[in-house]
């Protein structure tokens, strides 16, 4: 077995990250900088997002989801599901109303979660006024029956941390 995945079943698949203070004793020791070890172990700790992503390729149809949230004066909707021959897009549509400070300081990255055989990855998104849209590709693609399906939309402070905010937005799909 190699040392790499004997490390991943050890760790749970979480390598850690050492403590600053032990940084700081082996950038002495072996003369190396603190960021610098500082930098691999962050790249070490967030190996997955160096996963190679899937471009949706071959699309053929819309799958209609028609569902809507309403959590924390945010409206989040997601309309349908684009079925590709080897991925699905998904878009969260988040709404709420400008004349408040409400969004200024709100955390508002999400990462989807749906079963651990598929991969869910943030491809892109934006925001304006009171309006904010993200694309999810899923892969394997989504079964054209989504019935029973649950996406798990998960907050976070930032884009791939793993400080989770405890709040998410949870759609059953019929």
């Amino acid at each position: 077995m190699c040392i790499d995945k004997q490390r991943k079943e050890r760790s749970d698949n979480n390598p850690g990250f050492p403590s600053f203070e032990d940084i700081s004793d082996w950038a002495a020791k072996f003369e190396l900088y603190e960021d610098f070890l500082k930098a691999v172990f962050g790249t070490l700790f967030s190996e997955e997002h160096y996963k190679p992503m899937v471009e949706p390729t071959g699309f053929r149809k819309h799958i209609a989801v028609l569902q809507y949230i309403e959590k924390d004066e945010f409206f989040y909707t997601l309309t349908s599901i684009r079925q590709y021959s080897n991925a699905s897009v998904i878009t969260l549509s988040m709404d709420w109303d400008i004349t408040t400070e409400l969004y200024i300081n709100k955390p508002n990255h999400f990462e989807l979660h749906i079963e651990e055989s598929y991969d869910c990855r943030m491809t892109n998104g934006g925001s304006s006024s009171g309006h904010a849209a993200y694309n999810y590709v899923v892969s394997r693609p989504l079964p054209d029956d989504i019935s029973g399906i649950k996406l798990v939309f998960k907050e976070f402070s930032v884009p791939l941390k793993n400080d989770g905010t405890g709040n998410g937005i949870v759609f059953r799909l019929e």
